[in-house]
């Protein structure tokens, strides 16, 4: 059973959303991909936040662009956590899709990461769902431990053939 939707609202955003996806199959979550727009099909919308709860999913991860209202809407309806990704847009690069996700009005909280950031949304979800299961837990350890040690790896490279021929 998916653990976690992953819900955007146009093919236009799958790259950010792959990038969320991609992180929780290496942790090894399951989850649940779907492009539903809020705006253009607010019906199908709401029965997809309503029933997500019955799906099972502890942590939606929502992305959108431009108005964003998606993330939102999902939290107003989904009772467990929200987590925004604001999209990149052509016309305030991104910003309006942040302001959209990150101003929302007292008691509807949506956790938002940066503009593109699937693979922090996902990495956050994680930590959610690591607070109930010790071996998820262990798995974003081993994560963190990858990533110093690609820090040190290219440091050391650095440290050999300095920064001119890096």
């Amino acid at each position: 059973m998916a653990k976690v939707g992953i819900v955007m609202g146009s093919d236009s955003d799958m790259p950010v959303m792959a990038k969320a996806a991609d992180i929780l199959e290496e942790l090894g979550i399951e989850y649940e991909m779907t492009i539903i727009s809020a705006h253009r099909e607010p019906d199908v919308f709401f029965e997809y936040a309503k029933s997500a709860e019955q799906k099972g999913f502890k942590v939606i991860i929502a992305g959108a662009g431009m108005a964003a209202h998606l993330p939102g809407m999902c939290a107003a309806i989904f009772p467990m956590p929200v987590i925004g990704i604001p999209m990149h847009t052509t016309s305030l690069g991104g910003r309006d899709s942040l302001y959209s996700i990150v101003q929302m009005p007292s008691g509807i909280p949506v956790a938002t990461v940066a503009i593109n950031g699937g693979a922090n949304a996902a990495l956050l979800a994680a930590k959610i769902l690591a607070t109930s299961d010790e071996q998820l837990l262990l798995k974003l350890k081993d994560y963190s431990t990858k990533l110093k040690e690609q820090v040190q790896a290219k440091d050391a490279k650095l440290q050999e053939v300095g920064y001119k021929n890096y």
